[in-house]
């Protein structure tokens, strides 16, 4: 695929870019819109503001994050990473977190955050075993709402490149293993309670997440993959 990724510039792209994160999420309510001046006023504040444009010129892909500090730490946060319907599963979504990863470490990141569901098993592939990343925290209720629990995840930037990925598949000293279905973790009501209960508890006592999979031979559970805190 002839695919273009850089800085979106321009009144027209960031309205293109608010469209487009409100066509994937498929929101229709006004409070989950998402600013094109707030974009405009990322990009000249050390955020980033990036697109994937087809040969054509269509915007197929767009993300967003900004420039965040924990206990004196810089790092970069990526708010949200989307790629329009018919072209997910081509790898945009990895060229634009790379993209994403690049233009953070000119801001002097050394490492780029976000977080994610982690009952999504997509996604938590994506995360560990394509980019490398690695989860540091459980936030149960995310968006102090039931049903939004995520955990938070941080990649190290200093190889974060196309040519450099060093995806994990896990090789953790301890492991949580739970039913699962073909896209998400523990669909049962009461395995789920047990799960969250389960990260909720690895994490506090120094765990960290390097990767979630189908044990080999297991093909209904997934085991999640956990080291202990250097």
């Amino acid at each position: 695929m002839d695919v273009t990724v850089r800085e979106l510039d321009g009144m027209a792209e960031w309205t293109g870019a608010a469209a487009l994160y409100r066509e994937v999420f498929g929101y229709t309510e006004p409070e989950w819109g998402l600013s094109p001046r707030l974009l405009a006023a990322l990009g000249e504040n050390a955020g980033t503001v990036i697109g994937a444009f087809t040969g054509d010129g269509t915007l197929t892909g767009f993300c967003y994050g900004f420039t965040g500090v924990e206990a004196g730490e810089l790092y970069h946060y990526s708010q949200a990473a989307v790629v329009k319907a018919g072209f997910q599963g081509a790898g945009l979504g990895r060229l634009l977190k790379y993209a994403q990863a690049a233009a953070a470490r000119r801001t002097g990141a050394r490492t780029m955050r976000w977080t994610f569901d982690p009952y999504a098993l997509r996604n938590a592939h994506f995360n560990f075993a394509v980019l490398g990343a690695t989860g540091i925290r459980f936030l149960p209720d995310f968006y102090r709402e039931p049903g939004t629990d995520r955990v938070l995840v941080s990649w190290e930037l200093t190889d974060a490149a196309p040519e450099g990925s060093r995806g994990r598949t896990g090789h953790g000293g301890e492991s949580i293993l739970v039913a699962a279905g073909e896209r998400c973790a523990a669909p049962d009501p009461q395995d789920r309670a047990w799960l969250r209960q389960q990260l909720l508890t690895r994490f506090a006592t120094g765990g960290r997440l390097v990767g979630v999979a189908r044990p080999e031979g297991d093909p209904g559970r997934v085991a999640y993959l956990f080291e202990d805190e250097a």
